[in-house]
């Protein structure tokens, strides 16, 4: 099944609309986020929290990483980034870069780019063997399992945008020179190879899809749209969880 086809990227909402359910969004994660930090409520830590986004290039991931992360005190969230592993991360497991910056109980971290590198850019360009990404899927998906099996809640996005929309923003960032170092050499050469891209990714959603660490594929041509959806799908998420875990969503409010 293609999952990236079924993906209605006209999707958008009305200006009002969509500024309005941002901020209902946010407000409402604000509570969650004290909740889980032990700031409101019975005062105990909540489960990590670890929301992951990867997505093509020019997708919206650092304007939805924005979003999320604006209402909420600094001290409360990390946001990491991750690019190509270093020589030293080289030698180690490629899951090995990864665990510094995982949450704790009471935590919450975000993901700018993750584990599935290497099963996306490594796979498709060569810097893994065939055996190692071939392999990575079962180790992603054991890793996942005893994140979330220790109770950590795990939300992972796909960020998608249209061939045509992402070259409107590769142009409009080439002509604005604030935004410009934005834009690289390989954001061109891996537009080149999309349909490359595409089967990559369908793998990857296909093959570490899981009940405790689903993917959420967000629509990305409107910004607006993609970041309501962001927010408001964590915000789902994590009071799905604690439901289920027999918290009281009242405590939040308190």
């Amino acid at each position: 099944m293609n999952r990236l086809s079924q993906v209605d990227l006209s999707a958008k909402l009305p200006k009002k609309e969509g500024l309005e359910r941002l901020e209902a969004a946010q407000r409402r994660l604000l509570r969650l986020r004290l909740l889980l930090g032990g700031q409101l409520g019975d005062h105990k830590l909540g489960p990590p929290l670890c929301v992951l986004f990867e997505g093509w290039d020019a997708s919206g991931k650092g304007g939805a990483i924005k979003r999320l992360v604006a209402p909420l005190d600094p001290r409360h969230v990390r946001v990491s980034q991750f690019a190509a592993p270093t020589y030293d991360e080289k030698r180690h497991h490629f899951l090995q870069r990864f665990w510094a910056v995982l949450p704790g109980w009471g935590g919450m971290t975000v993901l700018d780019r993750s584990w599935y590198g290497r099963v996306l850019v490594e796979r498709v360009e060569g810097f893994a063997t065939t055996e190692q990404w071939t392999r990575a899927y079962d180790e992603i998906v054991e890793f996942e399992r005893s994140l979330t099996a220790e109770g950590a809640i795990l939300v992972k996005f796909w960020m998608h945008v249209s061939p045509g929309e992402q070259l409107r923003r590769f142009q409009d960032r080439a002509q604005d020179p604030l935004r410009s170092w934005k834009l690289t050499e390989e954001d061109w050469r891996n537009r080149e190879r999309r349909k490359d891209y595409e089967d990559a990714i369908e793998d990857m959603i296909t093959k570490t899809d899981r009940e405790r660490a689903p993917w959420k594929i967000v629509a990305g041509d409107s910004k607006p749209y993609a970041r309501v959806t962001v927010l408001e799908h964590v915000c789902h998420t994590v009071e799905t969880a604690l439901t289920e875990r027999g918290h009281s969503l009242r405590d939040a409010d308190r």
